[in-house]
C-alpha cells in the first residue's frame, strides 16, 4: 500500500518557530549493586515538533487549520522545515558540495542517496535524507562540481541522486553533496483544536507533528 504525502510544505514562518524534541530508544537495566547496562534500541532518532509555538496571529491559526483539512489530518504526510536542523552543513553556514560524503563509486553504480552524517565518535549515523529543497543541491566526485540537471539529476521526492552514464563516478571515486532539505511529517493527533478566543488571551495550541522515518 502507498502512503499518502502531500509534496506541499507547512508555512514556513510558523515552523521556523515550533519548538522541537528528539526521541532516542534505549533500554536501561539497573543492577542489584547500582550498577546500569545501557543498550540502544533505535541507531538513530525520531524528531516531534509542535507548531503550537509558532503561531503569531489568527491568520496563522486559520492557516494552520486549512493545512489540516488538505492532508486530511493524520492520513498524509508532508514537508516541514525543522527550525534546528535542514542543512547538509553547520548551522550557521551555507551548503557546498562537499559538505556529506555519500558514497565511494564502483564504476558502474549510477544512483546514490542523499544521507547527513549525525552524532560523534562511535554514535555516528547517517540520516537519510528523502526531501531536499529545489535548487539548493550541489554535487561533487572527488571535489570537482558536477552540474545538476545536465551531469546528474536528483528526484526531490526520495533525495536520490541519479548520474548519466557518461558521468557515472569511477571506481573508489568519493561522491559528495551539499543541500538544504525538509522533514517530512504528519499531524500526530486524528483531532485539531483551536480556540481563538484562547489563543488572543495568551494561550498557546498544542499542534504536535512527528517526523516520517524513511
Amino acid at each position: 500500500m502507498t502512503l499518502c504525502f502531500v509534496d506541499e510544505s507547512f508555512p514556513l514562518g510558523i515552523s521556523l518557530g515550533a519548538s522541537v524534541r528528539v526521541e532516542k530508544r534505549s533500554h536501561v537495566t539497573t543492577l542489584l549493586n547500582g550498577a546500569e547496562k545501557r543498550n540502544a534500541i533505535w541507531k538513530g532518532t525520531r524528531r516531534h515538533f509542535d507548531v503550537g509555538t509558532g503561531l503569531r496571529s489568527a491568520a496563522d491559526l486559520h492557516n494552520v487549520l486549512a493545512f489540516y483539512e488538505k492532508v486530511g489530518g493524520r492520513i498524509c504526510g508532508f514537508r516541514f522545515r525543522d527550525p534546528m536542523d535542514h542543512k547538509s552543513c553547520e548551522f550557521s553556514q551555507s551548503p557546498s558540495p562537499t559538505d556529506v560524503v555519500l558514497a565511494k563509486g564502483d564504476g558502474t553504480t549510477k544512483l546514490f542517496q542523499l544521507v547527513k552524517s549525525v552524532g560523534t565518535l562511535d554514535h555516528v549515523w547517517q540520516r537519510t535524507i528523502t526531501k531536499p529543497l529545489e535548487g539548493t543541491v550541489s554535487v561533487a566526485v572527488d571535489g570537482q562540481a558536477k552540474t545538476v540537471g545536465s551531469e546528474v539529476l536528483i528526484d526531490l521526492s526520495t533525495g536520490i541522486l541519479e548520474f548519466h552514464e557518461e558521468h557515472t563516478p569511477a571506481n573508489e571515486a568519493v561522491i559528495t553533496a551539499g543541500f538544504l532539505f525538509d522533514t517530512p511529517v504528519r499531524f500526530e493527533n486524528d483531532h485539531l483544536e483551536i480556540n481563538l478566543l484562547h489563543f488572543e488571551a495568551g494561550q498557546v495550541p498544542s499542534i504536535p507533528l512527528v517526523e516520517l522515518l524513511a
